[in-house]
């Protein structure tokens, strides 16, 4: 079944009284460097500081209680390991979430502190070691982005953004597995099918620019990169129909132009965020997207898990 603008709707309705609607700021001070008018929607600032709650919610919210009696279980890069942790806490129901050894100690620690169990290994294998606890457990497993509860709930995204700035020319979203991607360009197009959107993934991890080429999801070879929370190695199967359909293009960006995007945000912007969430901008700045000075331009800065140690590294970056 196709996602529709009608399950993210819906979506929005359960959800109300877990997430908050993220402000869409004005952010005048990077015309100049990006050439355009820009606009972040800030889901940095969601209540567990990354849009991932919006997904974690709905799909936790669409369980049956008997579901909900033996756990959830999740592989995630982080964020979603956060969400999850948190909608656990939030409904008392046991949560074990499954992450790679690179995560970011910050994360870790948050996901810890909500109660929930942690069990890592490598990057690779977390959905296989998901899987493995939920036939142990008889739990249920939360995907973090192949699901169309998860991709409508981060849709609910696109809904706010084209409610708080009708008229947008363009949308640009970091994109991993492509649950944030799916739902956001389905929401987006739905409302406005002119408005443009564009996705951006770590140059090093080109999942998506193969599968759209290919014309199938394609895994790639694993890869380290700055933007920790987006290392899936294929497309999700669900997600790709979604996001074949409904964005424009993707962009592949260079290790460094994320963190120059990242530097550029925290400097010029004056908001702190995630190296992940930064990638947009890092595309736009690598002159990867048909961005025009007229445009009207929104940034989804998608989270802001971000330590001291990231932070450090922007030292040596020139913007």
């Amino acid at each position: 079944m196709a996602l529709t603008l009608n399950d993210i709707e819906k979506a929005r309705d359960r959800i109300s009284s877990y997430v908050i609607k993220t402000p869409l700021i004005r952010l005048q001070n990077l015309d100049s460097y990006l050439g355009c008018e820009v606009y972040i929607k800030a889901e940095c600032m969601q209540t567990t500081g990354a849009f991932k709650l919006r997904g974690a919610m709905n799909k936790v919210l669409s369980l049956t209680e008997e579901e909900l009696r033996h756990g959830i279980v999740a592989a995630s890069s982080g964020n979603h390991g956060k969400a999850l942790a948190y909608a656990a806490k939030m409904l008392g129901v046991k949560a074990a979430i499954v992450l790679p050894y690179t995560a970011a100690k910050v994360k870790v620690d948050t996901i810890r502190a909500w109660g929930a169990e942690i069990v890592q290994c490598d990057v690779s294998e977390r959905f296989e070691v998901a899987e493995r606890l939920c036939r142990e457990r008889g739990a249920v497993l939360v995907p973090p982005y192949n699901d169309e509860e998860i991709m409508a709930g981060q849709g609910t995204a696109g809904l706010e953004i084209m409610e708080q700035c009708p008229g947008l020319d363009t949308v640009v979203v970091p994109v991993s597995g492509g649950g944030l991607i799916g739902g956001v360009s389905t929401a987006v197009k739905a409302v406005s099918p002119q408005t443009r959107v564009y996705g951006a993934e770590p140059a090093v991890l080109p999942r998506y620019t193969a599968s759209l080429k290919a014309g199938r999801p394609v895994r790639v070879e694993p890869s380290g990169t700055v933007a920790d929370a987006l290392v899936s190695q294929i497309p999700g199967e669900i997600c790709f129909p979604c996001v074949a359909a409904n964005t424009d293009a993707i962009a592949d960006v260079g290790e460094e132009y994320i963190l120059k995007g990242m530097k550029l945000l925290l400097l010029e912007g004056k908001i702190l965020c995630e190296p992940s969430s930064a990638i947009g901008i890092g595309a736009v700045l690598q002159g990867l997207l048909p961005i025009r000075s007229t445009d009207r331009v929104c940034f989804l800065i998608s989270g802001g898990s971000v330590s001291l140690e990231q932070i450090a590294r922007l030292e040596r970056i020139s913007i």
